[in-house]
């Protein structure tokens, strides 16, 4: 086995799902390339093109496991396309020779495309499970954490307080929009391919838009509008979606990396025992699931970026993006099931540390709400004022090393507008939540 990755007897099962490996192996994509022929052969029996008993015939033997492989890999990389030699194979397999009129009327493309088609449908469902895992997961954070303090951080620095259920309410929304979009795609993706030659049905005479009627319903594909072996659109939309999921899981992952820092510790990946530890580094807890989030964003962006060069094809039919295209879909679909399987392990086990968010809350000795005290002072100073007053003190709290309380009561302006008791509640930070909690019990009541 090559040390690629996707193939890598080391590193393939954390670049790619099992299911989705499987799914996009060799055997599966020819028993899809089989199963299009099958079809094919089927409602062409029905409709009386080819002999009735022939649908049948085709339909029986058109199984993988009769694949002779090495010939097969030998004639495709000397055609350029496996459907000629896979088909020469299934009409020697049928009985009475009737696997003479299997690929009737079909162009290689015809077949590769529906069988991607078929892949494509089965992986989307693969992808749809784990996205409600996931969203299942991120509503449990965010209604256990809904009022959890912990410091909001913008440009890596302090911003306000925030509650872990907002956070994690906001990669929720992200996700369910995914699940939406998903369902929004379906309709224009899982459309199958049937138009011969130039795209025109003419080797079927006037029967050819009755033929692709009959495959696709045989298939449960949605009927193409036109013929679209090379407009790709629908292809490059899927390796689009995937990339957004993965780019979303990625910033999950992110996030969740920063929170995991030694001097950070408020939120942990599910311990393994083993997992992510250092080869010299007792103390190591790496965050090697979310790594791999990262990772699979970055590499589902590059496969996207490929289909979208991909996209722009010649006349009617293309001479050499169709080719990318082998590689960008399977591609993308790795990456993405690498994301996605592990954020769904992640996600639902991920270990929450409100104390160390309380430690980091008051290690700035209430800096952390100076806007709250700024907006508590202004009807009584007036909002400037109040916002160079308070500057001053925080100036003077980290220069002096003071706490930020003791600081704002040095300050005789100041404890003229508002006793200690007012300053203290001011600075307290699990009081200027703003509407966090309320902001998380929408998004979740909305769902339901």
């Amino acid at each position: 086995m090559p040390s690629l990755v996707l193939e890598s007897k080391l590193f393939g099962e954390m670049f790619g799902s099992a299911a989705m490996r499987a799914l996009f192996g060799d055997a599966a994509l020819v028993q899809r390339y089989l199963d299009v022929e099958a079809a094919l052969a089927r409602v062409q029996s029905r409709l009386g093109l080819i002999p009735a008993e022939a649908g049948a015939a085709i339909t029986a033997v058109a199984q993988v496991e009769r694949v002779e492989w090495e010939p097969l890999a030998r004639k495709t990389t000397l055609v350029g396309y496996p459907i000629k030699p896979l088909v020469d194979q299934l009409a020697g397999w049928a009985e009475e020779g009737l696997g003479r009129y299997a690929h009737w009327g079909a162009t290689t493309q015809d077949i590769m495309d529906t069988a991607d088609v078929l892949q494509i449908r089965d992986a989307l469902a693969l992808v749809e499970a784990d996205l409600e895992a996931i969203a299942g997961s991120l509503a449990g954070l965010a209604e256990r954490h809904a009022e959890t303090p912990m410091a909001g951080r913008t440009h890596l620095q302090h911003a306000l307080p925030i509650t872990f259920g907002y956070k994690a309410a906001t990669w929720l929304a992200g996700i369910d929009r995914h699940r939406r979009r998903l369902a929004e795609l379906k309709p224009r993706v899982l459309v199958g391919q049937f138009a011969g030659a130039a795209g025109t049905l003419a080797s079927l005479g006037g029967r050819g838009l009755e033929v692709q009627d009959a495959l696709m319903a045989e298939l449960g594909l949605g009927r193409p509008d036109m013929t679209w072996h090379t407009v790709r659109d629908g292809f490059a939309e899927t390796t689009g979606f995937l990339a957004l999921v993965a780019g979303s899981l990625g910033k999950i992952g992110f996030d969740i990396m920063l929170l995991m820092q030694s001097e950070v510790g408020e939120v942990f990946e599910p311990f393994v025992s083993g997992r992510g530890s250092s080869s010299t580094m007792p103390q190591k807890r790496n965050p090697i699931a979310s790594e791999l989030m990262l990772a699979a964003a970055k590499l589902a962006r590059e496969q996207h970026s490929a289909m979208l060069d991909a996209l722009v094809q010649d006349h009617e039919r293309a001479t050499g993006q169709w080719q990318v295209e082998w590689q960008a879909l399977p591609g993308a679909f790795m990456a993405a099931s690498a994301g996605l399987a592990a954020a769904r392990e992640t996600l639902a086990g991920l270990e929450v540390r409100p104390e160390a968010m309380r430690r980091t809350l008051e290690a700035s000795g209430g800096l952390i709400v100076a806007e709250a005290v700024m907006m508590g002072l202004a009807p009584a100073l007036g909002r400037g004022l109040a916002h160079d007053l308070v500057y001053d003190c925080c100036r003077r709290a980290l220069e002096e090393d003071l706490p930020f309380l003791e600081a704002l009561a040095a300050e005789p302006r100041i404890a003229e507008a508002a006793s200690r008791e007012e300053l203290a509640a001011l600075v307290e930070p699990a009081n200027y939540l703003g509407v966090a909690p309320e902001m998380v019990r929408r998004l979740l009541a909305a769902r339901d």
